[in-house]
């Protein structure tokens, strides 16, 4: 009887393995996913499925070979796993730095193709990378707030990184808002808890008009603005007014986006040599580029 019984249970799990197995093999097919990139979003689904119980809007509103920013509001570190399940095609999310420092969050970030930003000072060399996927046809995904929001306010100040990166893309950006998400504090904390996540996707924002103009920081902040103002639209909330970080240029008329803190940062030729591995000067543009905190992609994953 009991040689019977552990007959059945591994007949089982062999059915469930062999299903689990097809399910990967066609998820890798129909997304030409890697297969490191497979396993990962099979696990995936799983957390947000069984744990976290998401739903989702819509897909994204983005033809299969198109680049786009994808720019959403942040309350978890597992957001950017949230938004995945909108589409089947892999999201570059610029990701904290330290985020990598755990090992297998490293690993997920690595097979997924993130990209890992420093939270201080300028990272042309991510803001950079970010842009070639973009130009190439790939989805970037960044945190206009630059932080997660533990706040009481709908969002936090937003920097215009995404905009910078969509507009020398020549790629629309597309909001999107999420709620529900668990977090307490840690990394590893929302892995463990139960919740009832939601995303909702918003229409896609063409900046064609807006080209070559990326270092117009009036450009930039209005843009930024538009985004949160989209963002908080999917909220439910209309009446939202955004606020750009850092201090408003009265001479420009327009903000930066980068910390309050930004005084201390590295000047722009120090940002410059760290994305190019030597100590030639940069170019005016490029320096006017990294010049401005704007020019920050940093988030927290």
């Amino acid at each position: 009887m009991v040689a019977r019984f552990l007959i059945a249970v591994i007949a089982i799990l062999l059915c469930l393995a062999a299903t689990l197995l097809a399910w990967m093999w066609r998820m890798k097919r129909r997304a030409h996913y890697t297969l490191a990139q497979t396993f990962w979003y099979t696990i995936n689904v799983g957390f947000n499925t069984l744990l976290w119980r998401t739903k989702v809007s819509g897909p994204l509103p983005v033809e299969p070979q198109q680049g786009a920013v994808i720019v959403c509001n942040h309350r978890s570190g597992i957001d950017p796993l949230l938004i995945q399940m909108a589409t089947d095609r892999v999201v570059h999310w610029m990701v904290a730095r330290e985020y990598f420092a755990y090992r297998i969050m490293a690993a997920c970030f690595d097979a997924l193709g993130s990209i890992p930003v420093n939270r201080r000072g300028i990272d042309t060399a991510a803001t950079k990378q970010a842009i070639r996927l973009a130009k190439e046809g790939k989805l970037v995904g960044l945190f206009p707030e630059g932080k997660i929001n533990t706040s009481g306010d709908l969002l936090l100040p937003g920097r215009s990184g995404a905009a910078l990166i969509a507009i020398k893309a020549g790629v629309p950006v597309i909001p999107c808002y999420t709620s529900g998400a668990p977090y307490n504090g840690t990394a590893l904390g929302p892995l463990l808890m139960r919740a009832n996540a939601r995303v909702t996707i918003g229409k896609p924002i063409d900046l064609g008009e807006y080209l070559n103009r990326d270092s117009d920081r009036e450009v930039l902040a209005d843009l930024t603005k538009r985004f949160l103002k989209e963002i908080a639209h999917l909220a439910g909330d209309d009446a939202f007014e955004p606020k750009l970080a850092g201090k408003i240029s009265h001479a420009g008329d327009s903000a930066s986006a980068g910390d309050d803190d930004a005084a201390g940062d590295p000047p722009a030729q120090a940002g410059e040599n760290r994305a190019t591995g030597n100590g030639s000067p940069a170019s005016n543009r490029e320096r006017g580029e990294a010049d401005d905190e704007s020019h920050r992609a940093t988030t927290e994953g």
